[in-house]
């Protein structure tokens, strides 16, 4: 459980930081669009971080594995988005920060971890504030 601490819109980012792009790498066959070439992107617009209900947490744990979020992962959430059978929510669970889907079973809606190699009791989503819906992931691969 990630502990309770105030989070922090990060719409206030300064604007103007760009990364360039070297260029189209394939990850299979070559695509037809290895040619078209950006010069810039700025990740705070690719990845929406200029909204005001956008807020970025830190997953710790491993009960998401199987819904391809790891320890470590960072994850843009949104308040603004309404959650529905199947999202990845982040919810207040006995004081502290969970990362959980939620999901539905004979009309009564429960947060259930990711991760069949560990028990994880599901809980239930009455009472339980959803704080937001998780939309991004950003991971480091040389862990």
């Amino acid at each position: 459980m990630l502990p309770l601490m105030q989070p922090v819109p990060i719409a206030e980012v300064p604007k103007g930081i760009l990364l360039r792009i070297v260029g189209a790498a394939g990850a299979g066959f070559p695509s037809p669009a290895q040619d078209w070439q950006d010069d810039a992107i700025s990740l705070i617009e690719l990845l929406r971080l200029d909204r005001a209900a956008s807020f970025v947490f830190r997953i710790s744990g491993s009960s998401m594995i199987e819904a391809g979020i790891y320890d470590n992962d960072v994850v843009v959430v949104d308040r603004d988005t309404r959650p529905a059978q199947g999202h990845i929510v982040i919810a207040i669970v006995d004081g502290g920060f969970v990362c959980r889907q939620l999901v539905e079973r004979r009309g009564c809606a429960f947060l259930e971890a990711r991760n069949s190699q560990q028990c994880y009791e599901p809980t239930s989503a009455e009472g339980v504030e959803i704080w937001g819906v998780v939309r991004t992931g950003v991971r480091d691969y040389r862990r």
